[in-house]
């Protein structure tokens, strides 16, 4: 059995925000000279891990947030991870902790994670928000409460009520609605993809390695005293996560592999950014193949088309909302739980004790 799964799977995002804070991420495709949107593989990967937690019911790790205040001023220092495998978003998502007098401690994430970006340039792109947010008093204006400021350089004082009203009054003046438009904000709208890499050799063994250590000693100790056993691969000698906790986080990272959700999209942005297709395989290229966008050039202008290739080496699964976006394609209403099952063996079938090659 080969070491590595690959995962590619299909969305429909429609007229939604990937991220918040700065609103929708963007990049250049040089190719099609188009502003792309796109959803970061941190954000991605963020998502997985907290579809993971809720399916396994169990908490993050904590994260130590440390300060400093220096003259008076108080600043932010670099957070510090436990470095715990034992707490599966550690083992499954990857941690450093770098301190300049302390030895540093790194684990690599097993699961290497691409950003959720169009399936092609001509497939995915942005539109511009032209809605107008208003508030409305018009329909119970006695729930809402207006004050006016008279604003004299840096002093703010409010105008009685009595007064506001006849200041409206003598100069013809009302207070309606606000509208806005949000600064132009920009929208996604279109097919995307995002692909996942599962090196199987690491997914549940922590290197012991002292040379490049992954695990502080006391944590080694307490993973030992918890029944973790020793085991080698092609890295090293490593401990092992026992198989009953293995069976229990298999099935629930395969939930979350086929069901995350981006928890952050802003409410009046909501869109339900159904998967349409999942293709898995051991081969990179096949899951490139068996989902992709072919140019059309035959048209009166230039487009693409999208393709569920089922001449792929992948085992394909196929949503019955894929047919809205897909020409030719059945879909079933189990697909993601046929994808689900389909990871559950694959990741069962791993000898994760003994992987040396001969």
């Amino acid at each position: 059995m080969k070491p590595f799964i690959y995962l590619r799977a299909l969305r429909h995002a429609e007229h939604t925000v990937f991220g918040v804070e700065n609103g929708q991420k963007t990049y250049r495709d040089p190719q099609f000279g188009r502003q792309m949107a796109y959803s970061s593989g941190q954000q991605v990967k963020r998502s997985i891990i907290e579809a993971l937690s809720d399916e396994l019911n169990v908490p993050f790790a904590a994260i130590t947030f440390n300060w400093k205040i220096e003259k008076g001023v108080a600043g932010m220092l670099e957070p510090h991870s436990p470095c715990d495998p034992s707490f599966p978003d550690q083992l499954l998502g990857g941690y450093m902790k770098a301190q300049s007098d302390k030895m540093t401690v790194k684990r690599r994430s097993p699961m290497s994670i691409s950003a959720m970006r169009p399936l092609h340039p001509l497939l995915g792109g942005l539109e511009r928000e032209t809605e107008a947010v208003v508030f409305d008093r018009s329909s119970k204006p006695e729930n809402h409460i207006v004050k006016v400021y008279q604003v004299e350089g840096k002093k703010r004082t409010e105008i009685p009520q009595e007064e506001l009203a006849d200041w409206l009054t003598s100069n013809e003046r009302s207070l309606g609605p606000k509208y806005y438009n949000g600064n132009g904000m920009t929208r996604a709208t279109g097919l995307f993809v995002y692909d996942i890499a599962i090196d199987l050799r690491t997914l549940f063994c922590v290197s012991t390695n002292r040379l490049e250590p992954e695990l502080f000693p006391e944590i080694e100790t307490k993973l030992r005293e918890a029944g973790w056993v020793d085991g080698k691969n092609v890295f090293g000698k490593c401990l092992v996560l026992p198989k009953e906790q293995r069976e229990k986080i298999i099935p629930a990272l395969a939930h979350a592999l086929a069901n995350w959700r981006i928890t952050s999209n802003q409410a009046r942005t909501f869109s339900l950014m159904e998967t349409l297709a999942i293709a898995v395989s051991d081969n990179a290229n096949q899951v490139a193949y068996a989902i992709r966008g072919e140019l059309r050039t035959d048209l009166e202008r230039q487009t693409a088309v999208p393709k569920i290739d089922e001449t792929a080496k992948a085992d394909i699964f196929v949503t019955p909302s894929c047919s809205g976006y897909v020409q030719g394609t059945v879909g079933s209403a189990d697909a993601i739980d046929k994808t689900e099952q389909h990871l559950i063996d694959l990741m069962m079938a791993f000898d994760y004790e003994s992987q040396m090659l001969s």
